[in-house]
């Protein structure tokens, strides 16, 4: 695929840009978009609410980037007279003193809310990463339209469908296509976790933190004390990359084992109420990134009530067996979303500020 064609020319002119990230990943995109604009205007500002990572690059935070990464409704409700004032702090610091474009990434809830009072004073406003309303309630698409003059997208059938609603939207590529290689040696990632290469049957559990690691081990004691398997702190990208095949949940972690290029199976359950109530709203035909980037099935997704022990082992055997086709799709769609993402998006923005 075509790389971004981004200009190498230093631009002294001072810009100043108005940037709201509200979570880890938020930062980690913040950050190297700080760093693609600073390559053509070493004079740029970033003010907002920023990580550590961001904040390294130069940006202001005018709060804690912690204040805004709060999950699940219940603490959401219990956060919300706070989430509210910074909000409106926000809005009023950059309506007094105007930014030369403001962007919002990803944190839906929090940035459209932010990016509509700002453009209906004339600022110019841009959201990163699209929320996925192209999956349930697509509605939603009229309110991102009301408050953004552009949606910068990961994904290239999200793009397609901000088209079908003559709604500005540029595709960037995905930021974890262009940092993951296209080759990733499995020989190289078991001796980099210390795994025999000659051994039978191994299972390997990558554990997020020790709470995950402690609950891991209460369940495993309780439905299967005698397994022997191999246990990982962190270090999922590595422990994908040494496996044969890959059984995980959906979400991002779908796109990074389809970026390593292993054979995978995607299950996902969710509290039976939950499933029921959102069943009806959900309007495409798969929930995995992979298959929705191919249109297609290439991956098998177990969901609900299908995510049984039986199922499970059918379906690992097969990809066991043979799993060349879903392989060689992963490699095609890695080049697809391997397009420079972070350059591309200040090329976008750096536009846009012009026009």
């Amino acid at each position: 695929m075509e790389q971004s064609k981004s200009s190498d020319q230093i631009n002294l002119t001072p810009i100043r840009v108005g940037i709201v990230a509200g979570e880890i990943s938020g930062d980690i995109l913040g950050c190297d978009f700080i760093i693609a604009i600073k390559k053509r205007y070493p004079n740029a500002t970033f003010e907002g609410i920023a990580g550590p990572l961001m904040m390294a690059q130069g940006a202001t935070s005018l709060f804690d980037m912690e204040e805004l990464s709060v999950m699940g409704l219940v603490e959401v409700f219990s956060r919300l007279r706070r989430l509210l004032k910074i909000k409106k702090q926000i809005v009023a610091h950059f309506i007094t003193n105007p930014p030369d474009i403001f962007i919002g990434i990803d944190a839906p809830d929090f940035n459209l809310r932010v990016e509509l009072p700002l453009k209906q004073a004339g600022i110019k406003t841009v959201h990163y990463v699209s929320p996925s309303i192209w999956a349930w309630r697509q509605k939603r698409i009229f309110n991102v339209a009301k408050a953004t003059d552009l949606v910068l997208a990961l994904l290239p059938f999200e793009k397609a469908f901000y088209d079908k609603y003559d709604i500005p939207c540029t595709f960037i590529g995905h930021t974890l296509a262009d940092q993951i290689p296209l080759e990733n040696p499995k020989d190289l990632a078991r001796a980099a976790l210390n795994i025999d290469p000659k051994g039978q049957l191994k299972f390997i559990v990558p554990l997020v933190n020790e709470a995950r690691k402690q609950q891991f081990l209460e369940i495993k004691q309780q439905v299967a004390s005698d397994l022997d398997c191999i246990l990982v702190d962190g270090r999922s990208r590595e422990v994908m990359a040494a496996s044969d095949a890959i059984l995980m949940a959906s979400g991002t972690a779908a796109l990074e084992g389809l970026l390593v290029n292993r054979p995978m199976v995607v299950a996902y359950k969710v509290n039976w109420l939950t499933y029921r109530l959102f069943k009806p709203l959900i309007k495409v035909d798969y929930f995995s990134l992979p298959n929705l980037l191919a249109g297609e099935k290439i991956v098998t997704e177990l969901i609900q009530y299908d995510i049984t022990t039986e199922n499970i082992v059918n379906e690992v055997k097969l990809i066991l067996g043979d799993s060349s086709a879903m392989t060689e799709k992963f490699k095609t769609l890695h080049q697809v979303l391997k397009c420079n993402a972070s350059e591309r998006a200040a090329d976008a923005v750096l536009a846009l500020i012009k026009h």
